[in-house]
């Protein structure tokens, strides 16, 4: 972890934010940020496997932000590496608003048809910008429906989930798809910790580490795992067409991000997130 005197040190490469206060915001599993001054949100990798992620913010992100219509962490500071601290760090405005957590169904779906239009956006980009394809493979449902099984079982191993009968039959159809067409620009792990909300509006959608180019249905997860059923049909109206396979693959995402945030908020004691997830 960067704890307060590391990142203040760290910070010293910007004359002008020396002596501004700073404040934990976040200390995930790869990184760690800390606010400074009330004004910008510093993201420092704790593990050498955030280190591509992070570079690929820092070239992609500047090039992204002024096309889309809700604001992402494009870098005001990028840092550079030191002899205590041997890794890529950088600087956004901190974007207001909260984790999108707890709200009711008509918030969910005001939010999400914020999103619709924010994701056209975002599929409908043809950038020249070097990125790699689908890269967790999550668009490959041969790799991702063992890996969901996986967490679905460990839910359950740990009485947090009691799976319906149908599940298994689902995944095990869906487990037959063929990936899409990995072509366009995507965000990559879109789920209800990315997306900030404050007061009806969505005020940015953040972490951008798995940006890459895949089919775009992995950013419509939360077709599946954020509304209710009834407000489905809205939110891919607003959308665009969307396939009944990428339906699928998007469903079989939906059952994956739920899974392993509700394991990790378990283990972390993140009440909110835990039952979010859950639901």
């Amino acid at each position: 972890m960067v704890d307060e005197r590391h990142a203040r040190s760290l910070l010293a490469q910007f004359s002008e934010l020396e002596g501004e206060p700073l404040r934990l915001l976040a200390n995930g599993w790869d990184y760690t940020v800390w606010a400074a001054g009330g004004r910008y949100a510093f993201r420092f990798p704790r593990r050498a496997v955030g280190i591509p992620g992070t570079e690929r913010e820092i070239a992609v992100l500047p090039e992204l932000a002024p096309l889309l219509p809700i604001a992402v962490p494009a870098p005001v500071f990028v840092g550079r590496p030191t002899d205590d601290y041997p890794w890529p760090f950088f600087g956004s405005k901190l974007l207001p608003g909260q984790e999108a957590t707890g709200l009711d169904d008509a918030a969910r779906l005001d939010a999400v048809l914020q999103l619709a239009g924010f994701l056209r956006a975002l599929h409908s980009l043809d950038l020249d910008v070097e990125l790699p394809v689908d890269v967790n493979g999550r668009a490959d449902m041969s790799r991702r429906v063992p890996m969901t099984l996986e967490l679905l079982d460990e839910l359950q191993r740990l009485a947090l989930w009691e799976e319906p009968a149908a599940v298994r039959a689902f995944l095990a159809e869906a487990q037959e798809l063929s990936p899409g067409e990995l072509t366009t620009i995507v965000h990559g792990d879109l789920h209800f910790r990315q997306v900030l909300v404050d007061g009806g509006r969505v005020t940015g959608v953040i972490d951008w580490v798995d940006v890459c180019r895949s089919d775009p249905v992995i950013d419509l997860s939360m077709t599946w795992s954020f509304l209710p059923p009834e407000s489905r049909a809205r939110f891919l109206e607003a959308y665009g067409p969307v396939s009944g396979e990428q339906l699928v693959r998007a469903r079989v995402l939906a059952f994956s991000l739920a899974a392993a945030l509700a394991w990790n908020a378990h283990a972390e004691g993140l009440a909110d997130v835990e039952r979010e997830a859950l639901a």
